[in-house]
């Protein structure tokens, strides 16, 4: 018998989330098209799993590995394939010309290998603005050297027309529109000092901008994390949003163990019963994925009652309080996030993000497509 834990991806909530991305990119009457972002592999949730599940819907994909790009043309994807970090060696720029890759350039080094090498078959070209996330981007000084390399690889005429592209640092935040305005102010700025710019297209919204700018949607959008059924927002669940999970990871009571006032459960003790407690014993831990940090009450779902953990998570299993579930006991079905538990619930609980919950599930961890 194997160990009883699985992950089950929904493939329609996928193709749903995906498809309410653009659509929701669509609202104010443009033609915006959506990206796939199937980077860390899809979130956890398998790459070529994921792109098969989209591969007739999708405008095209972005991720972040050459190896993985090119295994999604190998796989027969035909729609443009984006590397959100672009190349990192001169060598690698032919391996992009030959898979058809669009690229997203960040820094000079970038377009000066480009122009060393520079291939027959023109590179799509994405080129990032740093407007303030200060993580990736060409800052505003450094626009007249971009401008320079542009032309001395002879400009639109031989690289074909770039995207301009930058990433919103506040999307996420509650604070209206002052969040994005100030980086959406300093793109003007930037676009403005570059003439030739005005003609570009152009590629902003992330999951969050989509759902709550949606005329930031412009030609392409990038949403991430709302395909994969989750929320960029803590105060916003994935349902209240119209998003379905993708990921639900399930397992069993292994063993109950009946214990007394007074007593402990778990390494450290960290958890004290205050009555007699039922405790339940579930096939997960931080090897399959589940974050050792989440606390003792973070909530789990027995046999379809939500009850939650007690004390610290082992490295195999945890413990959840069945006091208030007689009915349950060894066998009994848990799911630990997806249907029916929003990821998004635990990793609040746990102090992190759903993001990291489906980026961590380990590759022991079965995986099941429905």
């Amino acid at each position: 018998m194997p160990r009883p834990i699985e992950a089950r991806i929904d493939l329609s909530a996928l193709r749903h989330n995906y498809l309410f991305a653009r659509h929701r990119a669509r609202t104010l009457g443009g033609e915006s098209r959506a990206w796939a972002v199937v980077k860390a592999n899809a979130y956890g949730h398998g790459l070529l799993r994921a792109a098969r599940a989209l591969g007739d819907v999708a405008d095209g994909f972005a991720l972040l590995d050459l190896d993985e790009a090119v295994a999604l043309r190998q796989a027969g994807v035909r729609q443009p394939i984006l590397l959100l970090e672009g190349f990192f060696e001169p060598s690698d720029i032919a391996v992009c010309a030959g898979h058809r890759l669009s690229v997203v350039i960040h820094c000079l080094e970038q377009l000066r290998m480009l122009r060393a090498v520079l291939p027959e078959t023109p590179l799509p070209l994405f080129i990032k603005l740093n407007t303030g996330m200060n993580r990736l981007g060409l800052t505003a000084e450094q626009l007249p050297a971009v401008r320079r390399e542009l032309a001395a690889m002879g400009g639109t005429a031989v690289l074909g027309t770039p995207t301009l592209i930058t990433h919103f640092a506040d999307a996420d935040a509650d604070g209206g529109e002052a969040c994005i305005a100030w980086q959406l102010e300093r793109f003007e700025r930037m676009r403005t000092a570059w003439p030739e710019a005005a003609g570009f297209p152009v590629s902003l919204a992330n999951s969050a901008a989509i759902l709550r700018y949606p005329q930031t949607a412009h030609d392409w959008v990038r949403p991430g994390i709302m395909l994969y059924g989750g929320s960029p927002f803590a105060s916003q669940s994935a349902e209240s949003l119209g998003l379905r999970p993708v990921m639900t990871l399930d397992s069993r009571i292994l063993a109950v163990q009946e214990i007394d006032a007074g007593e402990r459960v778990g390494y450290g003790g960290t958890f004290v019963a205050r009555r007699p407690t039922r405790v339940g014993i579930v096939a997960c831990g931080y090897a399959d994925g589940y974050p050792r940090h989440a606390p003792s009450g973070t909530p789990i779902v027995v046999d379809g009652r939500r009850t939650a953990t007690l004390g610290r998570v082992s490295m195999d299993m945890l413990a959840c309080d069945l006091t208030e579930l007689p009915g349950s006991g060894p066998g009994s079905r848990v799911t630990l996030w997806g249907e029916g538990l929003a990821a998004d619930e635990v990793a609040a609980a746990s102090g992190t993000i759903s993001y990291q919950l489906f980026c961590a599930l380990a590759p022991r961890v079965p995986v099941v497509a429905v």
